[in-house]
């Protein structure tokens, strides 16, 4: 169900950003921003950055406590923290493009590719869990956010992009195709702080789970006691 809703915000930004494009090109070549559309663009880029920026850290951290909460380092061990660390690492590329590059086709194609990739490798860890340790309904609820946020963000994206976003659809020519830094990057204390963020909510945790993993289970993906269940199978 918060799937669905996350999905369907989605649509409904992108909508309105399409409304808001054709009926600036109904007259012609469109006239110069107006003063509240520059504010709506500025509120929508402060939602990406301080909201769903956030909130996906909030989820990440959250996932990792129901981890230690179920001795993740005696049920799935590190080879389910290491296919969320692959996760993370999927959720980089995008995250450091739109901190650092020009949004254009390309990048949106990178930042969606990325997703489904993510979602696919999302699909694989909780097949995974949910056959060795005790995956519960709040944490299946923090999954959908650490699922969906992504999408958000990258049809936020596209909704203050909508040039580019019309490129990569084929429904016009993308006048500067290639891939390079911001012409007006964003604030170094931003970059630095959400990037800061990233290694002390994300990485460094993860890291500390790997290493419980792996002192529980020394040279082992998986522990022992599991191993011997999964080769005698069910029943």
């Amino acid at each position: 169900m918060k799937a669905l809703l996350f999905g369907s915000a989605s649509l409904i930004a992108l909508a309105l950003g399409a409304r808001a494009v054709l009926r600036g090109k109904a007259a012609g070549k469109p006239p110069p921003p107006h003063p509240s559309e520059q504010s709506s663009r500025t509120l929508t880029r402060r939602y990406l950055q301080y909201f769903l920026v956030p909130l996906w850290l909030a989820a990440g951290i959250a996932d990792w406590t129901r981890h230690r909460a179920t001795h993740i380092e005696t049920t799935t061990g590190a080879k389910e923290t290491l296919i969320h660390l692959l996760m993370l690492a999927e959720m980089g590329v995008p995250v450091l493009a739109g901190l650092l590059l020009e949004i254009n086709a390309p990048v949106l194609a990178l930042m969606y590719a990325a997703f489904f990739v993510h979602e696919g490798t999302a699909l694989w860890d909780v097949e995974y869990a949910v056959t060795r340790r005790e995956v519960t309904p709040v944490e299946q609820h923090i999954h959908s956010f650490l699922e969906m946020l992504p999408l958000m963000a990258a049809g936020t994206i596209s909704v203050l992009h909508w040039p580019a976003l019309k490129a990569l659809l084929g429904l016009a020519r993308d006048p500067e195709p290639e891939i390079r830094r911001k012409r007006e990057p964003l604030p170094l204390r931003y970059v630095g702080a959400t990037l800061g963020a990233i290694v002390l909510l994300e990485i460094l945790p993860y890291l500390e789970e790997l290493w419980r993993d792996w002192q529980a289970n020394p040279g082992r993906l998986v522990p022992p006691e599991q191993e011997r269940l999964a080769a005698i199978g069910p029943g």
